[in-house]
């Protein structure tokens, strides 16, 4: 929200409530602190990938990057969610092939189709991890968000960040953008910001790979193929605007932009344009558009590019956090 970008009239009308907020913030952590709220301990190493701030910041890229690093180590990894607009009949839920974004939510099923490890859904993470680990063998388990989670006992804690957002004016909810006091990233392993890095953070880049039509997966177009090309773009994610932004600067000419909400539920209507020109989507969007058929839409995969040394050092803290754990 713009309101949340400055400190307007606003922003300082709604700040006694961020005051209540920040009391109620204090009083949960000081409830799971001195053991009156319980703590679950997971038998594996749990990593959280979370945000102190409301909104997009590139959580799910950065779960995948993740995911495949682990991977390729042949470390075996499992995935929790919540799920968000998820509308499963049962908690929890395990993705499967045939789960769909209504059922599943957009997140976890996009993780689940790019990665295809185990993922299960269920807004008590507790609940899900016994879920994930009694029906897989995991070595490592990541929570996509819950950094405000407290009864899930964690070994690493990243919190991401809009490099070009940042925190916002630094507020609370709903004066400011922010989940937690910005004094909580103090206390996580690491920072990674999307895009502008600053000091003591991990620079993300989001990088555009072999772009694939909505219709079928394996017709494939390179990027240079798009390069001078005129489209329309249509993004329903927490940043439509990075999106758009990164389209123009590949050198490729966007007439229109359909700017959605986050987690938008598509009936196909919003790929209805004066013109016909392609229509160039998110990965994200692409899952919660199974249904629709129209060949001139074509999905824009995005890789998280990270430096060596942030995969290198979250090993080695979750090696020497299964080493303290089970000595």
């Amino acid at each position: 929200m713009k309101i949340w970008q400055s400190k307007g009239i606003l922003a300082w009308l709604l700040l006694p409530l961020a005051f209540i907020y920040r009391c109620i913030i204090w009083i949960r952590q000081k409830l799971y602190y001195f053991g009156f709220i319980s703590h679950y301990q997971a038998p594996v190493p749990v990593i959280i990938v979370g945000n102190i701030t409301v909104g997009g910041t590139g959580k799910t890229p950065l779960v995948i990057a993740l995911v495949k690093e682990f991977q390729r180590h042949n470390i075996k990894v499992g995935v929790v969610s919540r799920g968000y607009k998820s509308k499963a009949d049962h908690y929890p839920y395990v993705v499967c092939n045939s789960s769909t974004a209504t059922i599943a939510g957009d997140e976890p099923l996009l993780i689940y189709r790019v990665t295809q490890v185990p993922i299960v859904i269920d807004a008590d993470r507790p609940r899900a991890i016994q879920k994930l680990l009694a029906t897989f063998s995991c070595d490592v388990i990541i929570s996509d968000d819950g950094l405000q989670h407290y009864a899930l006992e964690r070994e690493i804690e990243i919190a991401v960040i809009d490099g070009d957002k940042r925190l916002g004016n630094g507020w609370l909810l709903p004066a400011g953008p922010l989940r937690e006091p910005q004094r909580r990233m103090n206390s996580v392993d690491f920072i990674v910001a999307n895009g502008s890095a600053k000091v003591n953070e991990i620079g993300m880049q989001l990088q555009p790979t072999t772009f694939y039509a909505l219709h079928d997966m394996t017709c494939l177009q390179s990027l240079n193929a798009f390069i001078g090309v005129s489209v329309n773009a249509v993004a329903g994610i927490g940043n439509p605007d990075r999106f758009f932004t990164m389209l123009e600067s590949l050198g490729i000419n966007v007439i229109l932009k359909k700017a959605l909400a986050d987690h938008h539920t598509y009936s196909g209507h919003e790929f209805e344009f004066e013109n016909d020109f392609p229509i160039l989507i998110t990965e994200k969007d692409a899952v919660k558009c199974d249904s629709i058929k129209k060949d001139n839409i074509w999905v824009v995969p995005v890789e998280a590019k990270l430096p060596a040394n942030f995969y290198k050092a979250v090993l080695q803290l979750i090696d020497e956090g299964a080493k303290e754990q089970y000595e």
